[in-house]
């Protein structure tokens, strides 16, 4: 797909030495982060942008998640502990734990599963978790003892559901529902103290633990669910492109959950900054295909892409003035009335030994189409040609419509998209002359070298600045392939995030 400026050969920014104005140019989270993107009032029906996370991409959301999910259970401290506990033969003993701490936690075995319509299911087993910490023992004023112990926790399981939900500001937010924590073994070892009275309430004291341990979890687990949040607010909603336009990567839809897939739907729309103005056109609907082979799959329409046009030609940014300066030295045509005198005498003539000026400008939104392989932009542009007077004044000559088709190579640059443009063809009528009737094939050759060596150049230059894709934090993509596909095109990608 290409940038705003790839839909015409118009592009604007000034430059005093050339005096043109050219358009200044300037996509997931995993699991959970890959869930989502954006929620925001929208006029649409139908996405722009399609987003699959695969299994291999709720795999890779798996590792994350289980790292996020250990460090919090590492963080597991059980509070003081007191009270006092009948034991057969004393009678009543008081009792104290105290300093109770994590030492490792163990998690061998997890897992992420698709709950069809609903949620992320992951589950845990054979988990462990040692602790530590201290203990004290009175009966009566007759004894008094202490020490430390060891706790071994063994067969601990969870199991939980991750839902998915956008929030009041329209962006992505995730939540634990159903959380089950079930511990299966515990065993406690003393230290210290004499073991003939801690022996004799060692069951106890391993069956309190057990339960307050349990209780522990599933909360740490909703802590590790809660921390994506700030992360997922962290996405693009709205991206700048340059000083004209910016893109929308909104949810219309909720996320789809089936069995294979997560799929998102985004707006994947340009806009004009600060003005949301809808194109006079629709997104149509298009599906892309099963594929497992990636972490995500990403896919563009043509609607994003004549979206830009719409935007930078509503800004009137869709225009390029050409002097003389801009045609390489090298070049024996020149844009002087002694050149185009050879093929339109009046204007030698009329105008003797004179700089000339073109302005070339669309009237109306450039289209880009998707065919297998292909991306196609067709522009419709008029042409005027001046002469410069000594004072600087502009005298027309001639305007031209132009009708001028090119051909669009899209690639992944880092988180952006990019491209560059080549010339299909150009076909010329004449609109208006003010120097009398002329052949308009007699200027083919002219013009389409200020195509080739002026105007697609300084397009190429902005299309390689690309567009940014949907991101979150340090996101990057990796063994990324795209496709041109009927109506969209397809980027398969795997994603790294780094610190």
């Amino acid at each position: 797909m290409c940038r705003p400026s790839t839909f015409s050969l118009l592009v604007g920014s000034r430059n005093s030495r050339t005096n043109c104005v050219a358009v200044s140019g300037n996509m997931a989270l995993w699991c959970c982060l890959a869930l989502v993107a954006f929620s925001h009032v929208t006029s649409s029906a139908n996405p722009g942008v399609k987003v699959q996370l695969t299994h291999n991409g709720i795999e890779y959301g798996r590792q994350l998640g289980m790292a996020s999910i250990q460090k919090k259970l590492n963080s597991i401290r059980i509070p003081d502990m007191s009270g006092s506990q009948r034991v057969s033969v004393i009678g009543k003993v008081k009792y104290s734990l105290s300093n109770i701490q994590t030492v490792a936690v163990g998690l061998p075995s997890s897992a992420v599963d698709l709950v069809p319509g609903t949620s992320v299911r992951l589950s845990v087993s054979n988990a462990f978790i040692s602790m530590k910490g201290n203990w004290r023992v009175k009966y009566r004023r007759l004894l008094r003892d202490s020490g430390s112990f060891d706790l071994s926790v063994k067969g601990l399981s969870i199991s939980t559901g991750i839902a998915v939900k956008r929030d009041e500001t329209g962006r992505p937010q995730v939540s634990n529902v159903n959380c089950v924590a079930t511990v299966g073994s515990v065993t406690i070892k003393f230290h210290g103290g004499a073991s003939w009275l801690y022996n004799l309430f060692r069951k106890f004291l391993s069956k309190a633990l057990r339960n307050a341990l349990q209780k522990k979890i599933c909360p740490l687990v909703n802590d590790a669910v809660s921390d994506l949040n700030p992360r997922l607010k962290t996405l693009n909603v709205l991206a700048q492109v340059d000083k004209y336009a910016e893109i929308e990567y909104s949810m219309v839809s909720d996320p789809e959950i089936l069995n294979s897939f997560i799929g998102l739907s985004l707006k994947g729309e340009f806009y004009n900054i600060g003005t949301h103005r809808e194109p006079p056109f629709p997104a149509m609907v298009f599906s892309l295909p099963p594929q497992n082979n990636k972490m995500l799959y990403l896919g563009l329409s043509a609607f994003t892409a004549n979206s830009a046009a719409f935007v930078y030609n509503t800004a009137g940014a869709l225009s390029l003035y050409i002097t003389d300066d801009m045609i390489p030295q090298s070049s024996p045509i020149r844009l002087t009335t002694r050149t185009f005198g050879v093929f339109i005498p009046q204007i030698a003539k009329s105008f003797p030994g004179l700089l000339m000026k073109l302005l070339v400008k669309t009237v109306k939104n450039p289209i880009t189409t998707f065919e297998p392989n292909n991306v196609t932009i067709q522009a419709t542009t008029t042409v005027t040609a001046y002469a410069i007077q000594p004072n600087g004044t502009l005298s027309p000559l001639f305007i031209i419509n132009s009708t001028t088709s090119v051909s669009a190579r899209v690639f992944v640059n880092g988180m952006r998209l990019a491209g560059a443009v080549t010339l299909n063809k150009m076909d010329l009528t004449l609109g208006t002359s003010y120097v009398g009737d002329f052949r308009v094939r007699s200027l083919d050759n002219i013009l389409n070298l200020v195509l080739k060596v002026v105007v697609l150049p300084i397009l190429n230059v902005q299309l390689r600045k690309g567009y940014p894709l949907p991101s979150i934090g340090k996101m990057n993509l990796v063994n990324t392939d795209l496709q041109i596909l009927k109506d969209y095109m397809l980027i398969g990608t795997d994603v790294q995030f780094t610190a």
